[in-house]
């Protein structure tokens, strides 16, 4: 992921592991607006502004989307 702020939480647990609770915590935790905001950005080397008119909103709205599913990621693997 391009946010090195996940960093701090998996100090002892190997990568693999990391990754396969991220995904979970996407697949699981996140609104299905959150998942697609959260794929498209980090996966698909999508801009703010190319999901924003995809979407038919403002980039605000994409960027604000983007920092809850972020935040709400931090907080389910800080478990």
């Amino acid at each position: 992921m391009k946010n090195t702020l996940f960093e701090g939480f998996f100090r002892q647990i190997p990568r693999e592991q990391q990754i396969r609770r991220i995904k979970q915590v996407i697949h699981e935790e996140l609104t299905e607006l959150q998942r697609y905001t959260i794929l498209a950005y980090y996966f698909e080397n999508k801009t703010l502004l190319q999901i924003a008119e995809e979407r038919n909103v403002n980039k605000s709205t994409v960027c604000r989307t983007l920092r809850r599913a972020e935040d709400k990621i931090r907080r389910f693997l800080q478990y």
